[in-house]
């Protein structure tokens, strides 16, 4: 197999193939045949001193015609069970792209089988495909850690899943797809060698501030706990739904990794569940923060083996809890419009979204329209919520709150407005946007992926020739459902 000559811009020389056997395994890839382009990520090609344009090279690297590619294994907890060994069943490691601060892996999705797929096909679906290209996209733009995507290209080659659906490729980009897993793995086999041979990897690769320190693993525990906890707070406050928050699905650097089943809260939903297959609610929007530190308690028993004090372990899981809710108030102050912390704050976060769970109001959109009050017109008001197809007597006790503590900062209309439209999204990820696109696409017209991209790209925007994509959903979207299959 000849590799086309732009792999010459991607580095074999990862610091994570470095380690070698038994952290990763170099395998073959098996291309798409007869691939087409769906997109090419220029925007983030660009930042990564790549070609802005499509080319035939970058086609065929991004079906998988490469002649080096790695995987990694890792274990689990899947919806709270201990899944054992698990790994890269789809996924292909290429080597990486340094830019003058930063290092970058680039992963294939869906080029083959791996030794770790557990007798699936190593194929993605195009529909999955375009979810998780699209929302890698639309999360980055949120300022949300994340991985991104760089490229997606199609197959017309069948792939069997509920159904026969035809195959795809995302190429993804991140500076690491390390997981809990990883470090669940070797903690579970009792391999402490390998163990300490992966967290000190971790902490030089990406917490090099710990080089100096007398306590370097419960310091990276302690670092790994507060980024999950950050970014359990980001989802909150954006309205975004994981859906598979499994321990093999959590970064250790606190970005959003493997885009299953997931989903942005049209009409806010405390008890929201995105994933089908999820029908306990284990990962449900209330209890994703609990999720999240529940699956850093998993990560602190692989922790144990090197660390040996169970005080000291708690006392750094703990933390979890007043990182997120220091994140989680910053986030929701900053959507209401506050400068000043109040200790009221809390109360007046809560009661605001009981009462948009008690009348089914769309998340994004009510926020988005939040930004148009004005202190010094109050007779505008009607005007504000008539989009949300709500009367203005559902929020007046909460509006009169609401009022008082911005006068009680001197708040200004102008500046205040300005603030919240940079923090609270005119467009988000709609599934019933994601689904429109997918059908399109699934009949040959990928236009739709692409302006959806564009528009997301820009969330804050007006973008007044898209306002469509940014009202309420129809009736219909209720009807959506999204599960593991892939």
């Amino acid at each position: 197999m000849n590799a086309p000559t732009e792999t010459l811009f991607l580095s074999h020389e990862t610091p994570f193939v470095g380690l070698a056997h038994p952290f990763i395994e170099q395998v073959n890839t098996k291309p798409l045949p007869q691939p087409y382009w769906i997109d090419w990520n220029n925007t983030l090609a660009q930042s990564l001193n790549l070609p802005i344009e499509r080319s035939k090279p970058w086609l065929d690297i991004c079906s998988g015609l490469v002649d080096k590619a790695w995987c990694s294994v890792y274990s689990g907890h899947q919806f709270g069970v201990w899944a054992g060994q698990l790994g890269d069943g789809r996924a292909h490691l290429l080597g990486s792209i340094n830019t003058i601060d930063k290092h970058y892996e680039v992963q294939l999705k869906g080029a083959g089988v791996t030794p770790f797929s557990r007798m699936a096909d190593g194929r993605a679906v195009l529909r999955s495909s375009i979810r998780e290209y699209l929302a890698s996209e639309a999360m980055a733009a949120l300022h949300i850690p994340t991985t991104r995507a760089l490229a997606l290209v199609g197959s017309n080659l069948p792939v069997r899943r509920e159904t026969i659906e035809t195959a795809a490729v995302v190429t993804r980009v991140s500076p690491s797809f390390v997981r809990f897993g990883h470090i669940e793995h070797y903690a579970h086999r009792n391999q402490l060698p390998q163990l300490i041979t992966l967290l000190d990897f971790i902490i030089n690769q990406y917490y090099p501030q710990l080089l100096e320190s007398d306590t370097p693993y419960i310091d990276l525990f302690e670092l790994i706990v507060s980024h999950t906890a950050r970014l359990m707070a980001q989802w909150q406050a954006v309205g975004f739904c994981h859906g598979v928050m499994n321990t093999d699905n959590m970064s250790v650097l606190g970005i959003t990794l493997d885009y299953g089943p997931y989903g942005f809260l049209d009409h806010f939903d405390w008890q929201h569940i995105c994933n089908h297959t999820d029908q306990q609610g284990r990962y449900s929007y209330a209890n994703q923060p609990h999720a999240g530190y529940w699956n850093c308690a998993a990560l602190a028993s692989a922790f144990w083996p090197l660390i040996n004090d169970e005080a000291l372990l708690s006392e750094r899981l703990e933390r979890f809890h007043e990182r997120y809710e220091w994140s989680y108030l910053q986030l929701f102050r900053k959507k209401l419009g506050f400068k000043k912390q109040e200790e009221s704050d809390a109360a007046l976060i809560k009661d605001l979204l009981d009462m948009l769970h008690h009348h089914q109001v769309d998340f994004t959109l009510f926020f988005r329209q939040l930004c148009e009050l004005s202190l010094t017109n109050s007779s505008q008001d009607e005007l504000i919520f008539a989009p949300l197809e709500r009367s203005l007597s559902l929020f007046n006790s909460w509006l009169s709150r609401y009022r008082q503590r911005l006068m009680l900062e001197h708040s200004e209309d102008r500046e205040r407005q300005s603030d919240m439209r940079r923090t609270n999204p005119r467009f988000i990820l709609r599934n019933y946007l994601a689904q429109e696109a997918i059908k399109l696409a699934e009949e040959g017209d990928f236009s739709m992926v692409r302006q959806l991209k564009t528009v997301l790209d820009k969330p804050f925007d007006e973008q007044p020739t898209h306002q469509h994509w940014a009202q309420l959903p129809p009736q219909w979207a209720k009807e959506i459902s999204v599960s593991c299959s892939s």
